[in-house]
């Protein structure tokens, strides 16, 4: 059992990745001041949804993707509910009322709800065997499947390819259409985009561009995916894979301003006094970040303030994104693309395959470079020396010899 504390109440709304982490920065940092109650939809205590495509695959199981059972939240004053999510919340008599009726009072409260998969709206998309990939729920669906199997992935972003790999490696046939002229179009440029199309489609994986689905169709369950142009795909699984949106369904209905996410400052607040908001929910300076990495450095910036370091501030974060599924590599970071002003440095190898390319700026006519991007399909060694890089803004100029190379190249040749 927990223990009991009179201390000040902190309720986390939000039982995901994001949400531990607050706690565990928060415990690392305080851990007499809070009784710190965390409140989550799910039956299950949190797990690691960067692992979803592995356990798909059969390559990990569920339980290699727990992050915390239930015995850590034990004799540490945190108290953790499962199953039963937040229902609604007066932020001015500070009170959450939870879907079974259960009345939780706080003197602070962090939204950490993540956000949730995008739905096209399209004829069929309610059919049964029409899914996301977002949670274990999502995966009961997928793992119906028998291989030899049909599956059609909507979307060709990080997500549709996670679950195009995980339902191969099961034996399905996939096939995953996307509307752009080239896959993860956000995060990768054309040269990039194409080797990773060619490693895809090498892994049994029809790919098809520039498609826009019209309907799902079947009656009972799905059965097809027909395109505008009239090609029409059989499926038994239809993934909708085509973007998430920010959930701030609880916190616009308690009055707190929201646009496309909840809206923070510096220290994470919102516009209502005590409460805060870190993850994919959460809207800082225009911005919605829907990678972890992301919500770990919020988590940090908020339990350091939280824990009463009144200089705590976040300023933002580089958008950074892996892939490594199934022997593919993708690393991107920051931006990448030949604005003017910039200069490439490009690295292609066809016959591995591999790819680098660098992007330096000198800003306001200065003499020293600084890397500004990178993408890397391939071999991704370095690629948290250049988001260092990329974040820090140290000059490069230096390292200009080497730095194609990476971080291992440039320490030998000093």
């Amino acid at each position: 059992m927990s223990r009991t504390c009179s201390l000040e109440r902190l309720l986390v709304v939000g039982n995901g990745m994001a949400g531990l982490r607050l706690v565990e920065e928060l415990l690392a940092r305080s851990p007499d001041r809070f009784a710190v109650t965390v409140v989550g939809k799910e039956p299950e205590p949190t797990y690691n949804r960067v692992l979803l495509s592995a356990i798909l695959a059969g390559d990990l199981t569920r339980e290699d993707a727990n992050l915390r059972p239930v015995s850590w939240y034990e004799g540490q004053c945190v108290t953790l509910v499962t199953g039963d999510p937040v229902a609604s919340i007066d932020a001015a008599a500070r009170s959450a009322t939870l879907a079974s009726g259960r009345n939780l009072e706080w003197d602070r409260l962090v939204f950490a709800t993540g956000s949730e998969a995008v739905r096209l709206p399209l004829p069929g998309i309610d059919l049964p065997s029409v899914a996301t990939f977002r949670d274990f729920v999502d995966l009961n669906v997928f793992e119906r499947l028998d291989p030899g199997q049909s599956a059609v992935v909507i979307g060709g972003g990080l997500l549709g390819l996670e679950a195009a790999f995980g339902l191969s490696k099961r034996g399905v046939n996939v096939t995953l259409i996307h509307l752009m002229d080239r896959l993860m179009e956000r995060q990768l440029n054309s040269s990039a985009a194409n080797l990773l199309r060619d490693a895809v489609e090498a892994r049994g994986i029809t790919v098809v561009l520039e498609a826009t689905t019209a309907a799902i169709e079947g009656s009972e369950h799905a059965e097809a995916v027909r395109l505008t142009d009239g090609k029409v795909i059989p499926a038994d699984l239809v993934v909708c894979a085509v973007g998430i949106r920010p959930e701030t369904t609880l916190a616009a209905a308690a009055g707190v301003a929201c646009e496309r996410g909840i809206q923070v400052d510096d220290t994470l607040a919102t516009s209502a006094d005590g409460v805060y908001a870190i993850d994919e929910c959460a809207e800082h300076n225009g911005s919605c970040y829907g990678l972890v990495e992301r919500a770990y450095e919020q988590a940090k910036v908020l339990a350091d303030h939280l824990a009463g370091n009144d200089q705590a501030r976040y300023t933002g974060s580089v958008v950074a994104t892996n892939l490594k599924v199934s022997g593919v590599n993708v690393f991107s970071a920051g931006d990448f693309l030949d604005d003017e002003g910039c200069e490439a440095i490009v690295f292609r190898d066809p016959g591995v395959p591999s790819y680098r390319k660098l992007v330096l700026r000198r800003d306001g006519g200065s003499e020293s470079a600084r890397l500004v991007g990178a993408v890397l399909f391939g071999d991704v060694a370095g690629s948290l020396w250049y988001l260092e890089l990329i974040r820090t803004r140290m000059p490069v100029d230096h390292l200009r010899p080497d730095l194609i190379f990476g971080r291992a190249f440039v320490d030998e040749a000093a």
